[in-house]
C-alpha cells in the first residue's frame, strides 16, 4: 500500500487552474515525482552574483498582473495573513465600519473593509503603475525612514 507524500496532502491546486483526475492506483512504486509536485515545488535558481556595496542594483520589472483581484465579499476564505496595526488605525477602521452602517445603510465587517481597500489599492496600481497611490504612499514613507 502506498501512501501520500506531504507534498500531495497539503498541495492546493490554484483556484484557476482546472482540477486534475485523479491517477489510477499505481501497481508498482513511481520513479518519478508527479507533474503537480514538479510544479509545487519548481528547482532553485542559482544565486545571483554579489554588487559592489556601492553600485545602485538594477530594479527588475515583473509583469503586472493584467487585472486587480476582485474582492471576495462576505464567503468563507481559505487563506489567511496577519496584519498588525496601530490602536489609531484600528479605531479609525472601527469608526469607518460604524459610519458604513450609521449614514449608508452597508453592514461590512472589518475584513470586508480591508479586503476592499486592497481591492481598489491594487486596481490603482495596476492602471496608474509609478504614479499610483500606492507608490507614492511607499516612496513618501522611504523618505521619512531615511531622515
Amino acid at each position: 500500500m502506498t501512501l501520500p507524500g506531504a507534498d500531495e496532502l497539503f498541495f492546493r491546486p490554484s483556484e484557476t487552474a482546472a482540477p486534475e483526475p485523479a491517477p489510477p492506483a499505481p501497481t508498482t512504486p513511481p520513479t518519478e515525482p508527479p507533474d503537480a509536485r514538479a510544479e509545487a515545488d519548481p528547482a532553485p535558481e542559482a544565486p545571483a552574483p554579489a554588487a559592489e556595496p556601492d553600485a545602485p542594483r538594477p530594479r527588475a520589472r515583473k509583469p503586472r498582473p493584467k487585472r486587480a483581484p476582485q474582492p471576495s465579499g462576505r464567503q468563507r476564505h481559505d487563506e489567511k495573513i496577519t496584519v498588525y496595526i496601530s490602536a489609531p488605525e484600528l479605531l479609525a477602521l472601527e469608526q469607518t465600519r460604524l459610519t458604513l452602517r450609521a449614514e449608508h445603510g452597508l453592514t461590512a465587517d472589518r475584513g470586508r473593509i480591508v479586503r476592499e481597500a486592497v481591492a481598489v489599492l491594487l486596481a490603482d496600481f495596476e492602471e496608474h503603475g509609478e504614479s499610483s497611490m500606492l507608490v507614492q504612499r511607499l516612496l513618501a514613507d522611504a523618505d521619512t525612514d531615511t531622515e
